[in-house]
């Protein structure tokens, strides 16, 4: 698994690139390199949680898998008066996030090399946000739900984008499970946004 971006330490060789976007229309450069989940441009999914969030201004918020960082960039910029952790198993992921917050002038951000929520053990958050690591199986990506379950704080809520074909109804089926009210918020192109609210 050395060479896929579900790994602490991707051994593909660097291949910085600049990335040009526009997220909740703000500008945004973001760098990226080999070895990191979509290298070459934000994805799709990710895009379409990011237009869905919905986050008081002054929320504690977890981003879980966080990648090189739109997902909890983005986040950050809807929480002004609030603080992002940004989590990601791979470190090579999380410089570039810490990179991309600078780059950025993005300052309520923090960003930790983590397996799932490890890194924020005995911590609660208001929002937590997961484009989950659909590659690394369904007992992993159903954990990061249980956790996320266990680190928010009451009537806080867990945003994830799940694909229909990759597992959006076992993933709804576990969310039903632990949370109290689960929404689907948005679908676009066979993308899922779901809602749990604890």
């Amino acid at each position: 698994m050395g060479d896929h971006y579900y790994s602490s330490q991707p051994g593909a060789a660097h291949e910085r690139r600049k990335l040009d976007t526009e997220l909740r229309e703000r500008k945004f450069t973001f760098v990226s390199d080999a070895g990191v989940f979509s290298k070459t441009g934000i994805d799709y999914g990710s895009r379409v949680l990011i237009e869905a969030l919905d986050i008081p201004d002054h929320a504690n918020v977890l981003d879980v898998g966080c990648g090189y960082g739109p997902i909890g960039l983005s986040a950050a910029i809807l929480a002004p008066k609030g603080h992002v952790t940004m989590l990601d198993v791979n470190e090579r992921a999380v410089q570039l996030a810490q990179e991309n917050a600078r780059l950025n002038n993005i300052h309520n951000i923090d960003a930790k090399v983590s397996d799932r929520l490890e890194a924020v053990f005995g911590q609660s958050f208001d929002v937590i946000i997961t484009n989950p690591p659909i590659r690394a199986g369904k007992e992993t990506v159903h954990s990061i739900f249980e956790q996320a379950h266990e680190h928010l704080n009451p009537g806080g809520s867990l945003w994830i984008v799940i694909q229909k074909k990759q597992g959006a109804p076992s993933a709804w089926a576990k969310l039903e499970q632990l949370f109290e009210t689960v929404e689907e918020v948005m679908k676009d192109k066979g993308y899922r946004i779901f809602k749990a609210t604890k």
